[in-house]
């Protein structure tokens, strides 16, 4: 991955559904030049896809919290395949320190959100949590 890249993957943050043409004028590079680089991106799996960024509170209200997840021994890999078939997580990360896996969690009541923390806490394996409610976010 070179420079044009890097600032062809910006554009993109910025706005998926830019047309290519736009994206050459911004790049100064010919419109073939970024469609065969989305698509070498998109073939080598660097682009997985494109998404849709939705306006704070466009969903109506959302609980959304991050959870970390100390595992016992070895049964992270177990736990992991249980947690993908949970609604509630939207993301599933490993990490290093104090905690070995962090998830993120949208629910649509703090009743819903609750039920979530029930059924994490009866995961087999699992040797304690923290969760910390997300009040607040900003764009970057």
């Amino acid at each position: 991955m070179d420079d044009t890249d890097r600032r062809l993957i910006a554009l993109l943050r910025e706005d998926a559904r830019a047309p290519v043409a736009a994206l050459a004028k911004a790049l100064g590079v010919s419109r073939g030049t970024v469609q065969n680089r989305i698509d070498r991106m998109l073939a080598q799996g660097t682009l997985l896809g494109f998404t849709v960024r939705l306006r704070a509170g466009a969903e109506g209200p959302r609980i959304r919290a991050i959870t970390m997840i100390a595992v016992e021994g070895e049964r992270a890999e177990r736990i992991i395949k249980q947690l993908r078939g949970y609604p509630e997580i939207a993301a599933i990360h490993t990490t290093n320190g104090r905690w070995d896996l962090v998830l993120e969690l949208n629910t649509e009541s703090l009743e819903a959100f609750d039920k979530a923390l029930q059924r994490l806490r009866q995961i087999k394996g699992i040797a304690g949590s923290e969760t910390s409610l997300l009040l607040s976010s900003y764009a970057v």
